[in-house]
C-alpha cells in the first residue's frame, strides 16, 4: 500500500468546494405580489396537464436550479419563462426560509413585487394552464388545515443488525413533516406551495404585532 502523506490530504482538499453526499437537487420559485385595484394579491399559476411532475397542481413559477446560477436568478428566469412577463416588472423584495425535503432536494422562496398586468395572456402553455390571483386578506383572516406525518426509514430484512449493533436492533430516526392546506374558491393550495405560503404570512403576521 502507497504511503500516504499530510500533504497529498492538503492538495485533495485544496480549494474544494463541498457537496451533498447523495443525489440532490436544488429548485427555487418566485412568490409574486400584484397590487391591483389598491389591494394586494399573491399569484398563483395551474401547472398544465401535460406536465410530467405535479400536473394540474397549484404553484408558484420556478424550477430547478441551472449549474452557475443562483437561486434567486432562477426564480427571476423561470418567472419570466413561464409568465411572459418582463425582468423589469419584477421588484425582489426578500427571500422566504428554504425548505430542505425528506426526499433529496431544497427549495428557496424569494418574495418579489411583480407589476400589475393582465395575466392571462403571454404566460407559457406547455407549463401553465390557468394564473390566478388570491387576496393576501384572504390568507390572514383564514388558516390553512394542517397535516402532520412520520417521515421514517424502511429498512429491509436483510439488513445486518448483527455486525453494527449489539442486541440486533437500533432506533431508527423518524422525522415529520408537515403538509397545509388552504382552499380558495374550489382551488386547493397545499403541499410545498402551502407551506411557503404560510411561512410567508407568519413572517407578515409577526412584523405586524
Amino acid at each position: 500500500m502507497s504511503t500516504v502523506r499530510l500533504q497529498d490530504f492538503k492538495k485533495a482538499f485544496a480549494g474544494r468546494t463541498p457537496e451533498p453526499l447523495d443525489r440532490y437537487r436544488y429548485y427555487s420559485v418566485l412568490v409574486p405580489l400584484v397590487e391591483r385595484s389598491g389591494e394586494l394579491y399573491l399569484l398563483y399559476q395551474l401547472r398544465a396537464e401535460t406536465l410530467r411532475r405535479q400536473p394540474g397542481e397549484v404553484g408558484f413559477p420556478g424550477g430547478k436550479v441551472e449549474p452557475g446560477e443562483t437561486p434567486a436568478a432562477c426564480a427571476i428566469r423561470e418567472t419570466v419563462e413561464e409568465l411572459g412577463i418582463p425582468r423589469e416588472s419584477i421588484e425582489m423584495l426578500g427571500e422566504l426560509d428554504y425548505i430542505h425535503t425528506y426526499s433529496g432536494f431544497t427549495t428557496y422562496a424569494f418574495l418579489a413585487a411583480v407589476a400589475d398586468t393582465d395575466f392571462t395572456r403571454g404566460f407559457s402553455p406547455a407549463e401553465v394552464q390557468e394564473v390566478f390571483l388570491v387576496p393576501v386578506s384572504f390568507f390572514l383572516e383564514n388558516e390553512p388545515e394542517i397535516y402532520r406525518y412520520d417521515v421514517a426509514p424502511r429498512i429491509g430484512d436483510d439488513f445486518p443488525y448483527d455486525r453494527v449493533q449489539p442486541g440486533g436492533r437500533y432506533g431508527w430516526r423518524v422525522g415529520e413533516t408537515i403538509i397545509p392546506i388552504y382552499n380558495y374558491e374550489g382551488r386547493a393550495i397545499w403541499g410545498l406551495t402551502g407551506r411557503i405560503t404560510l411561512c410567508l404570512i407568519n413572517i407578515l403576521k409577526n412584523s405586524m404585532k
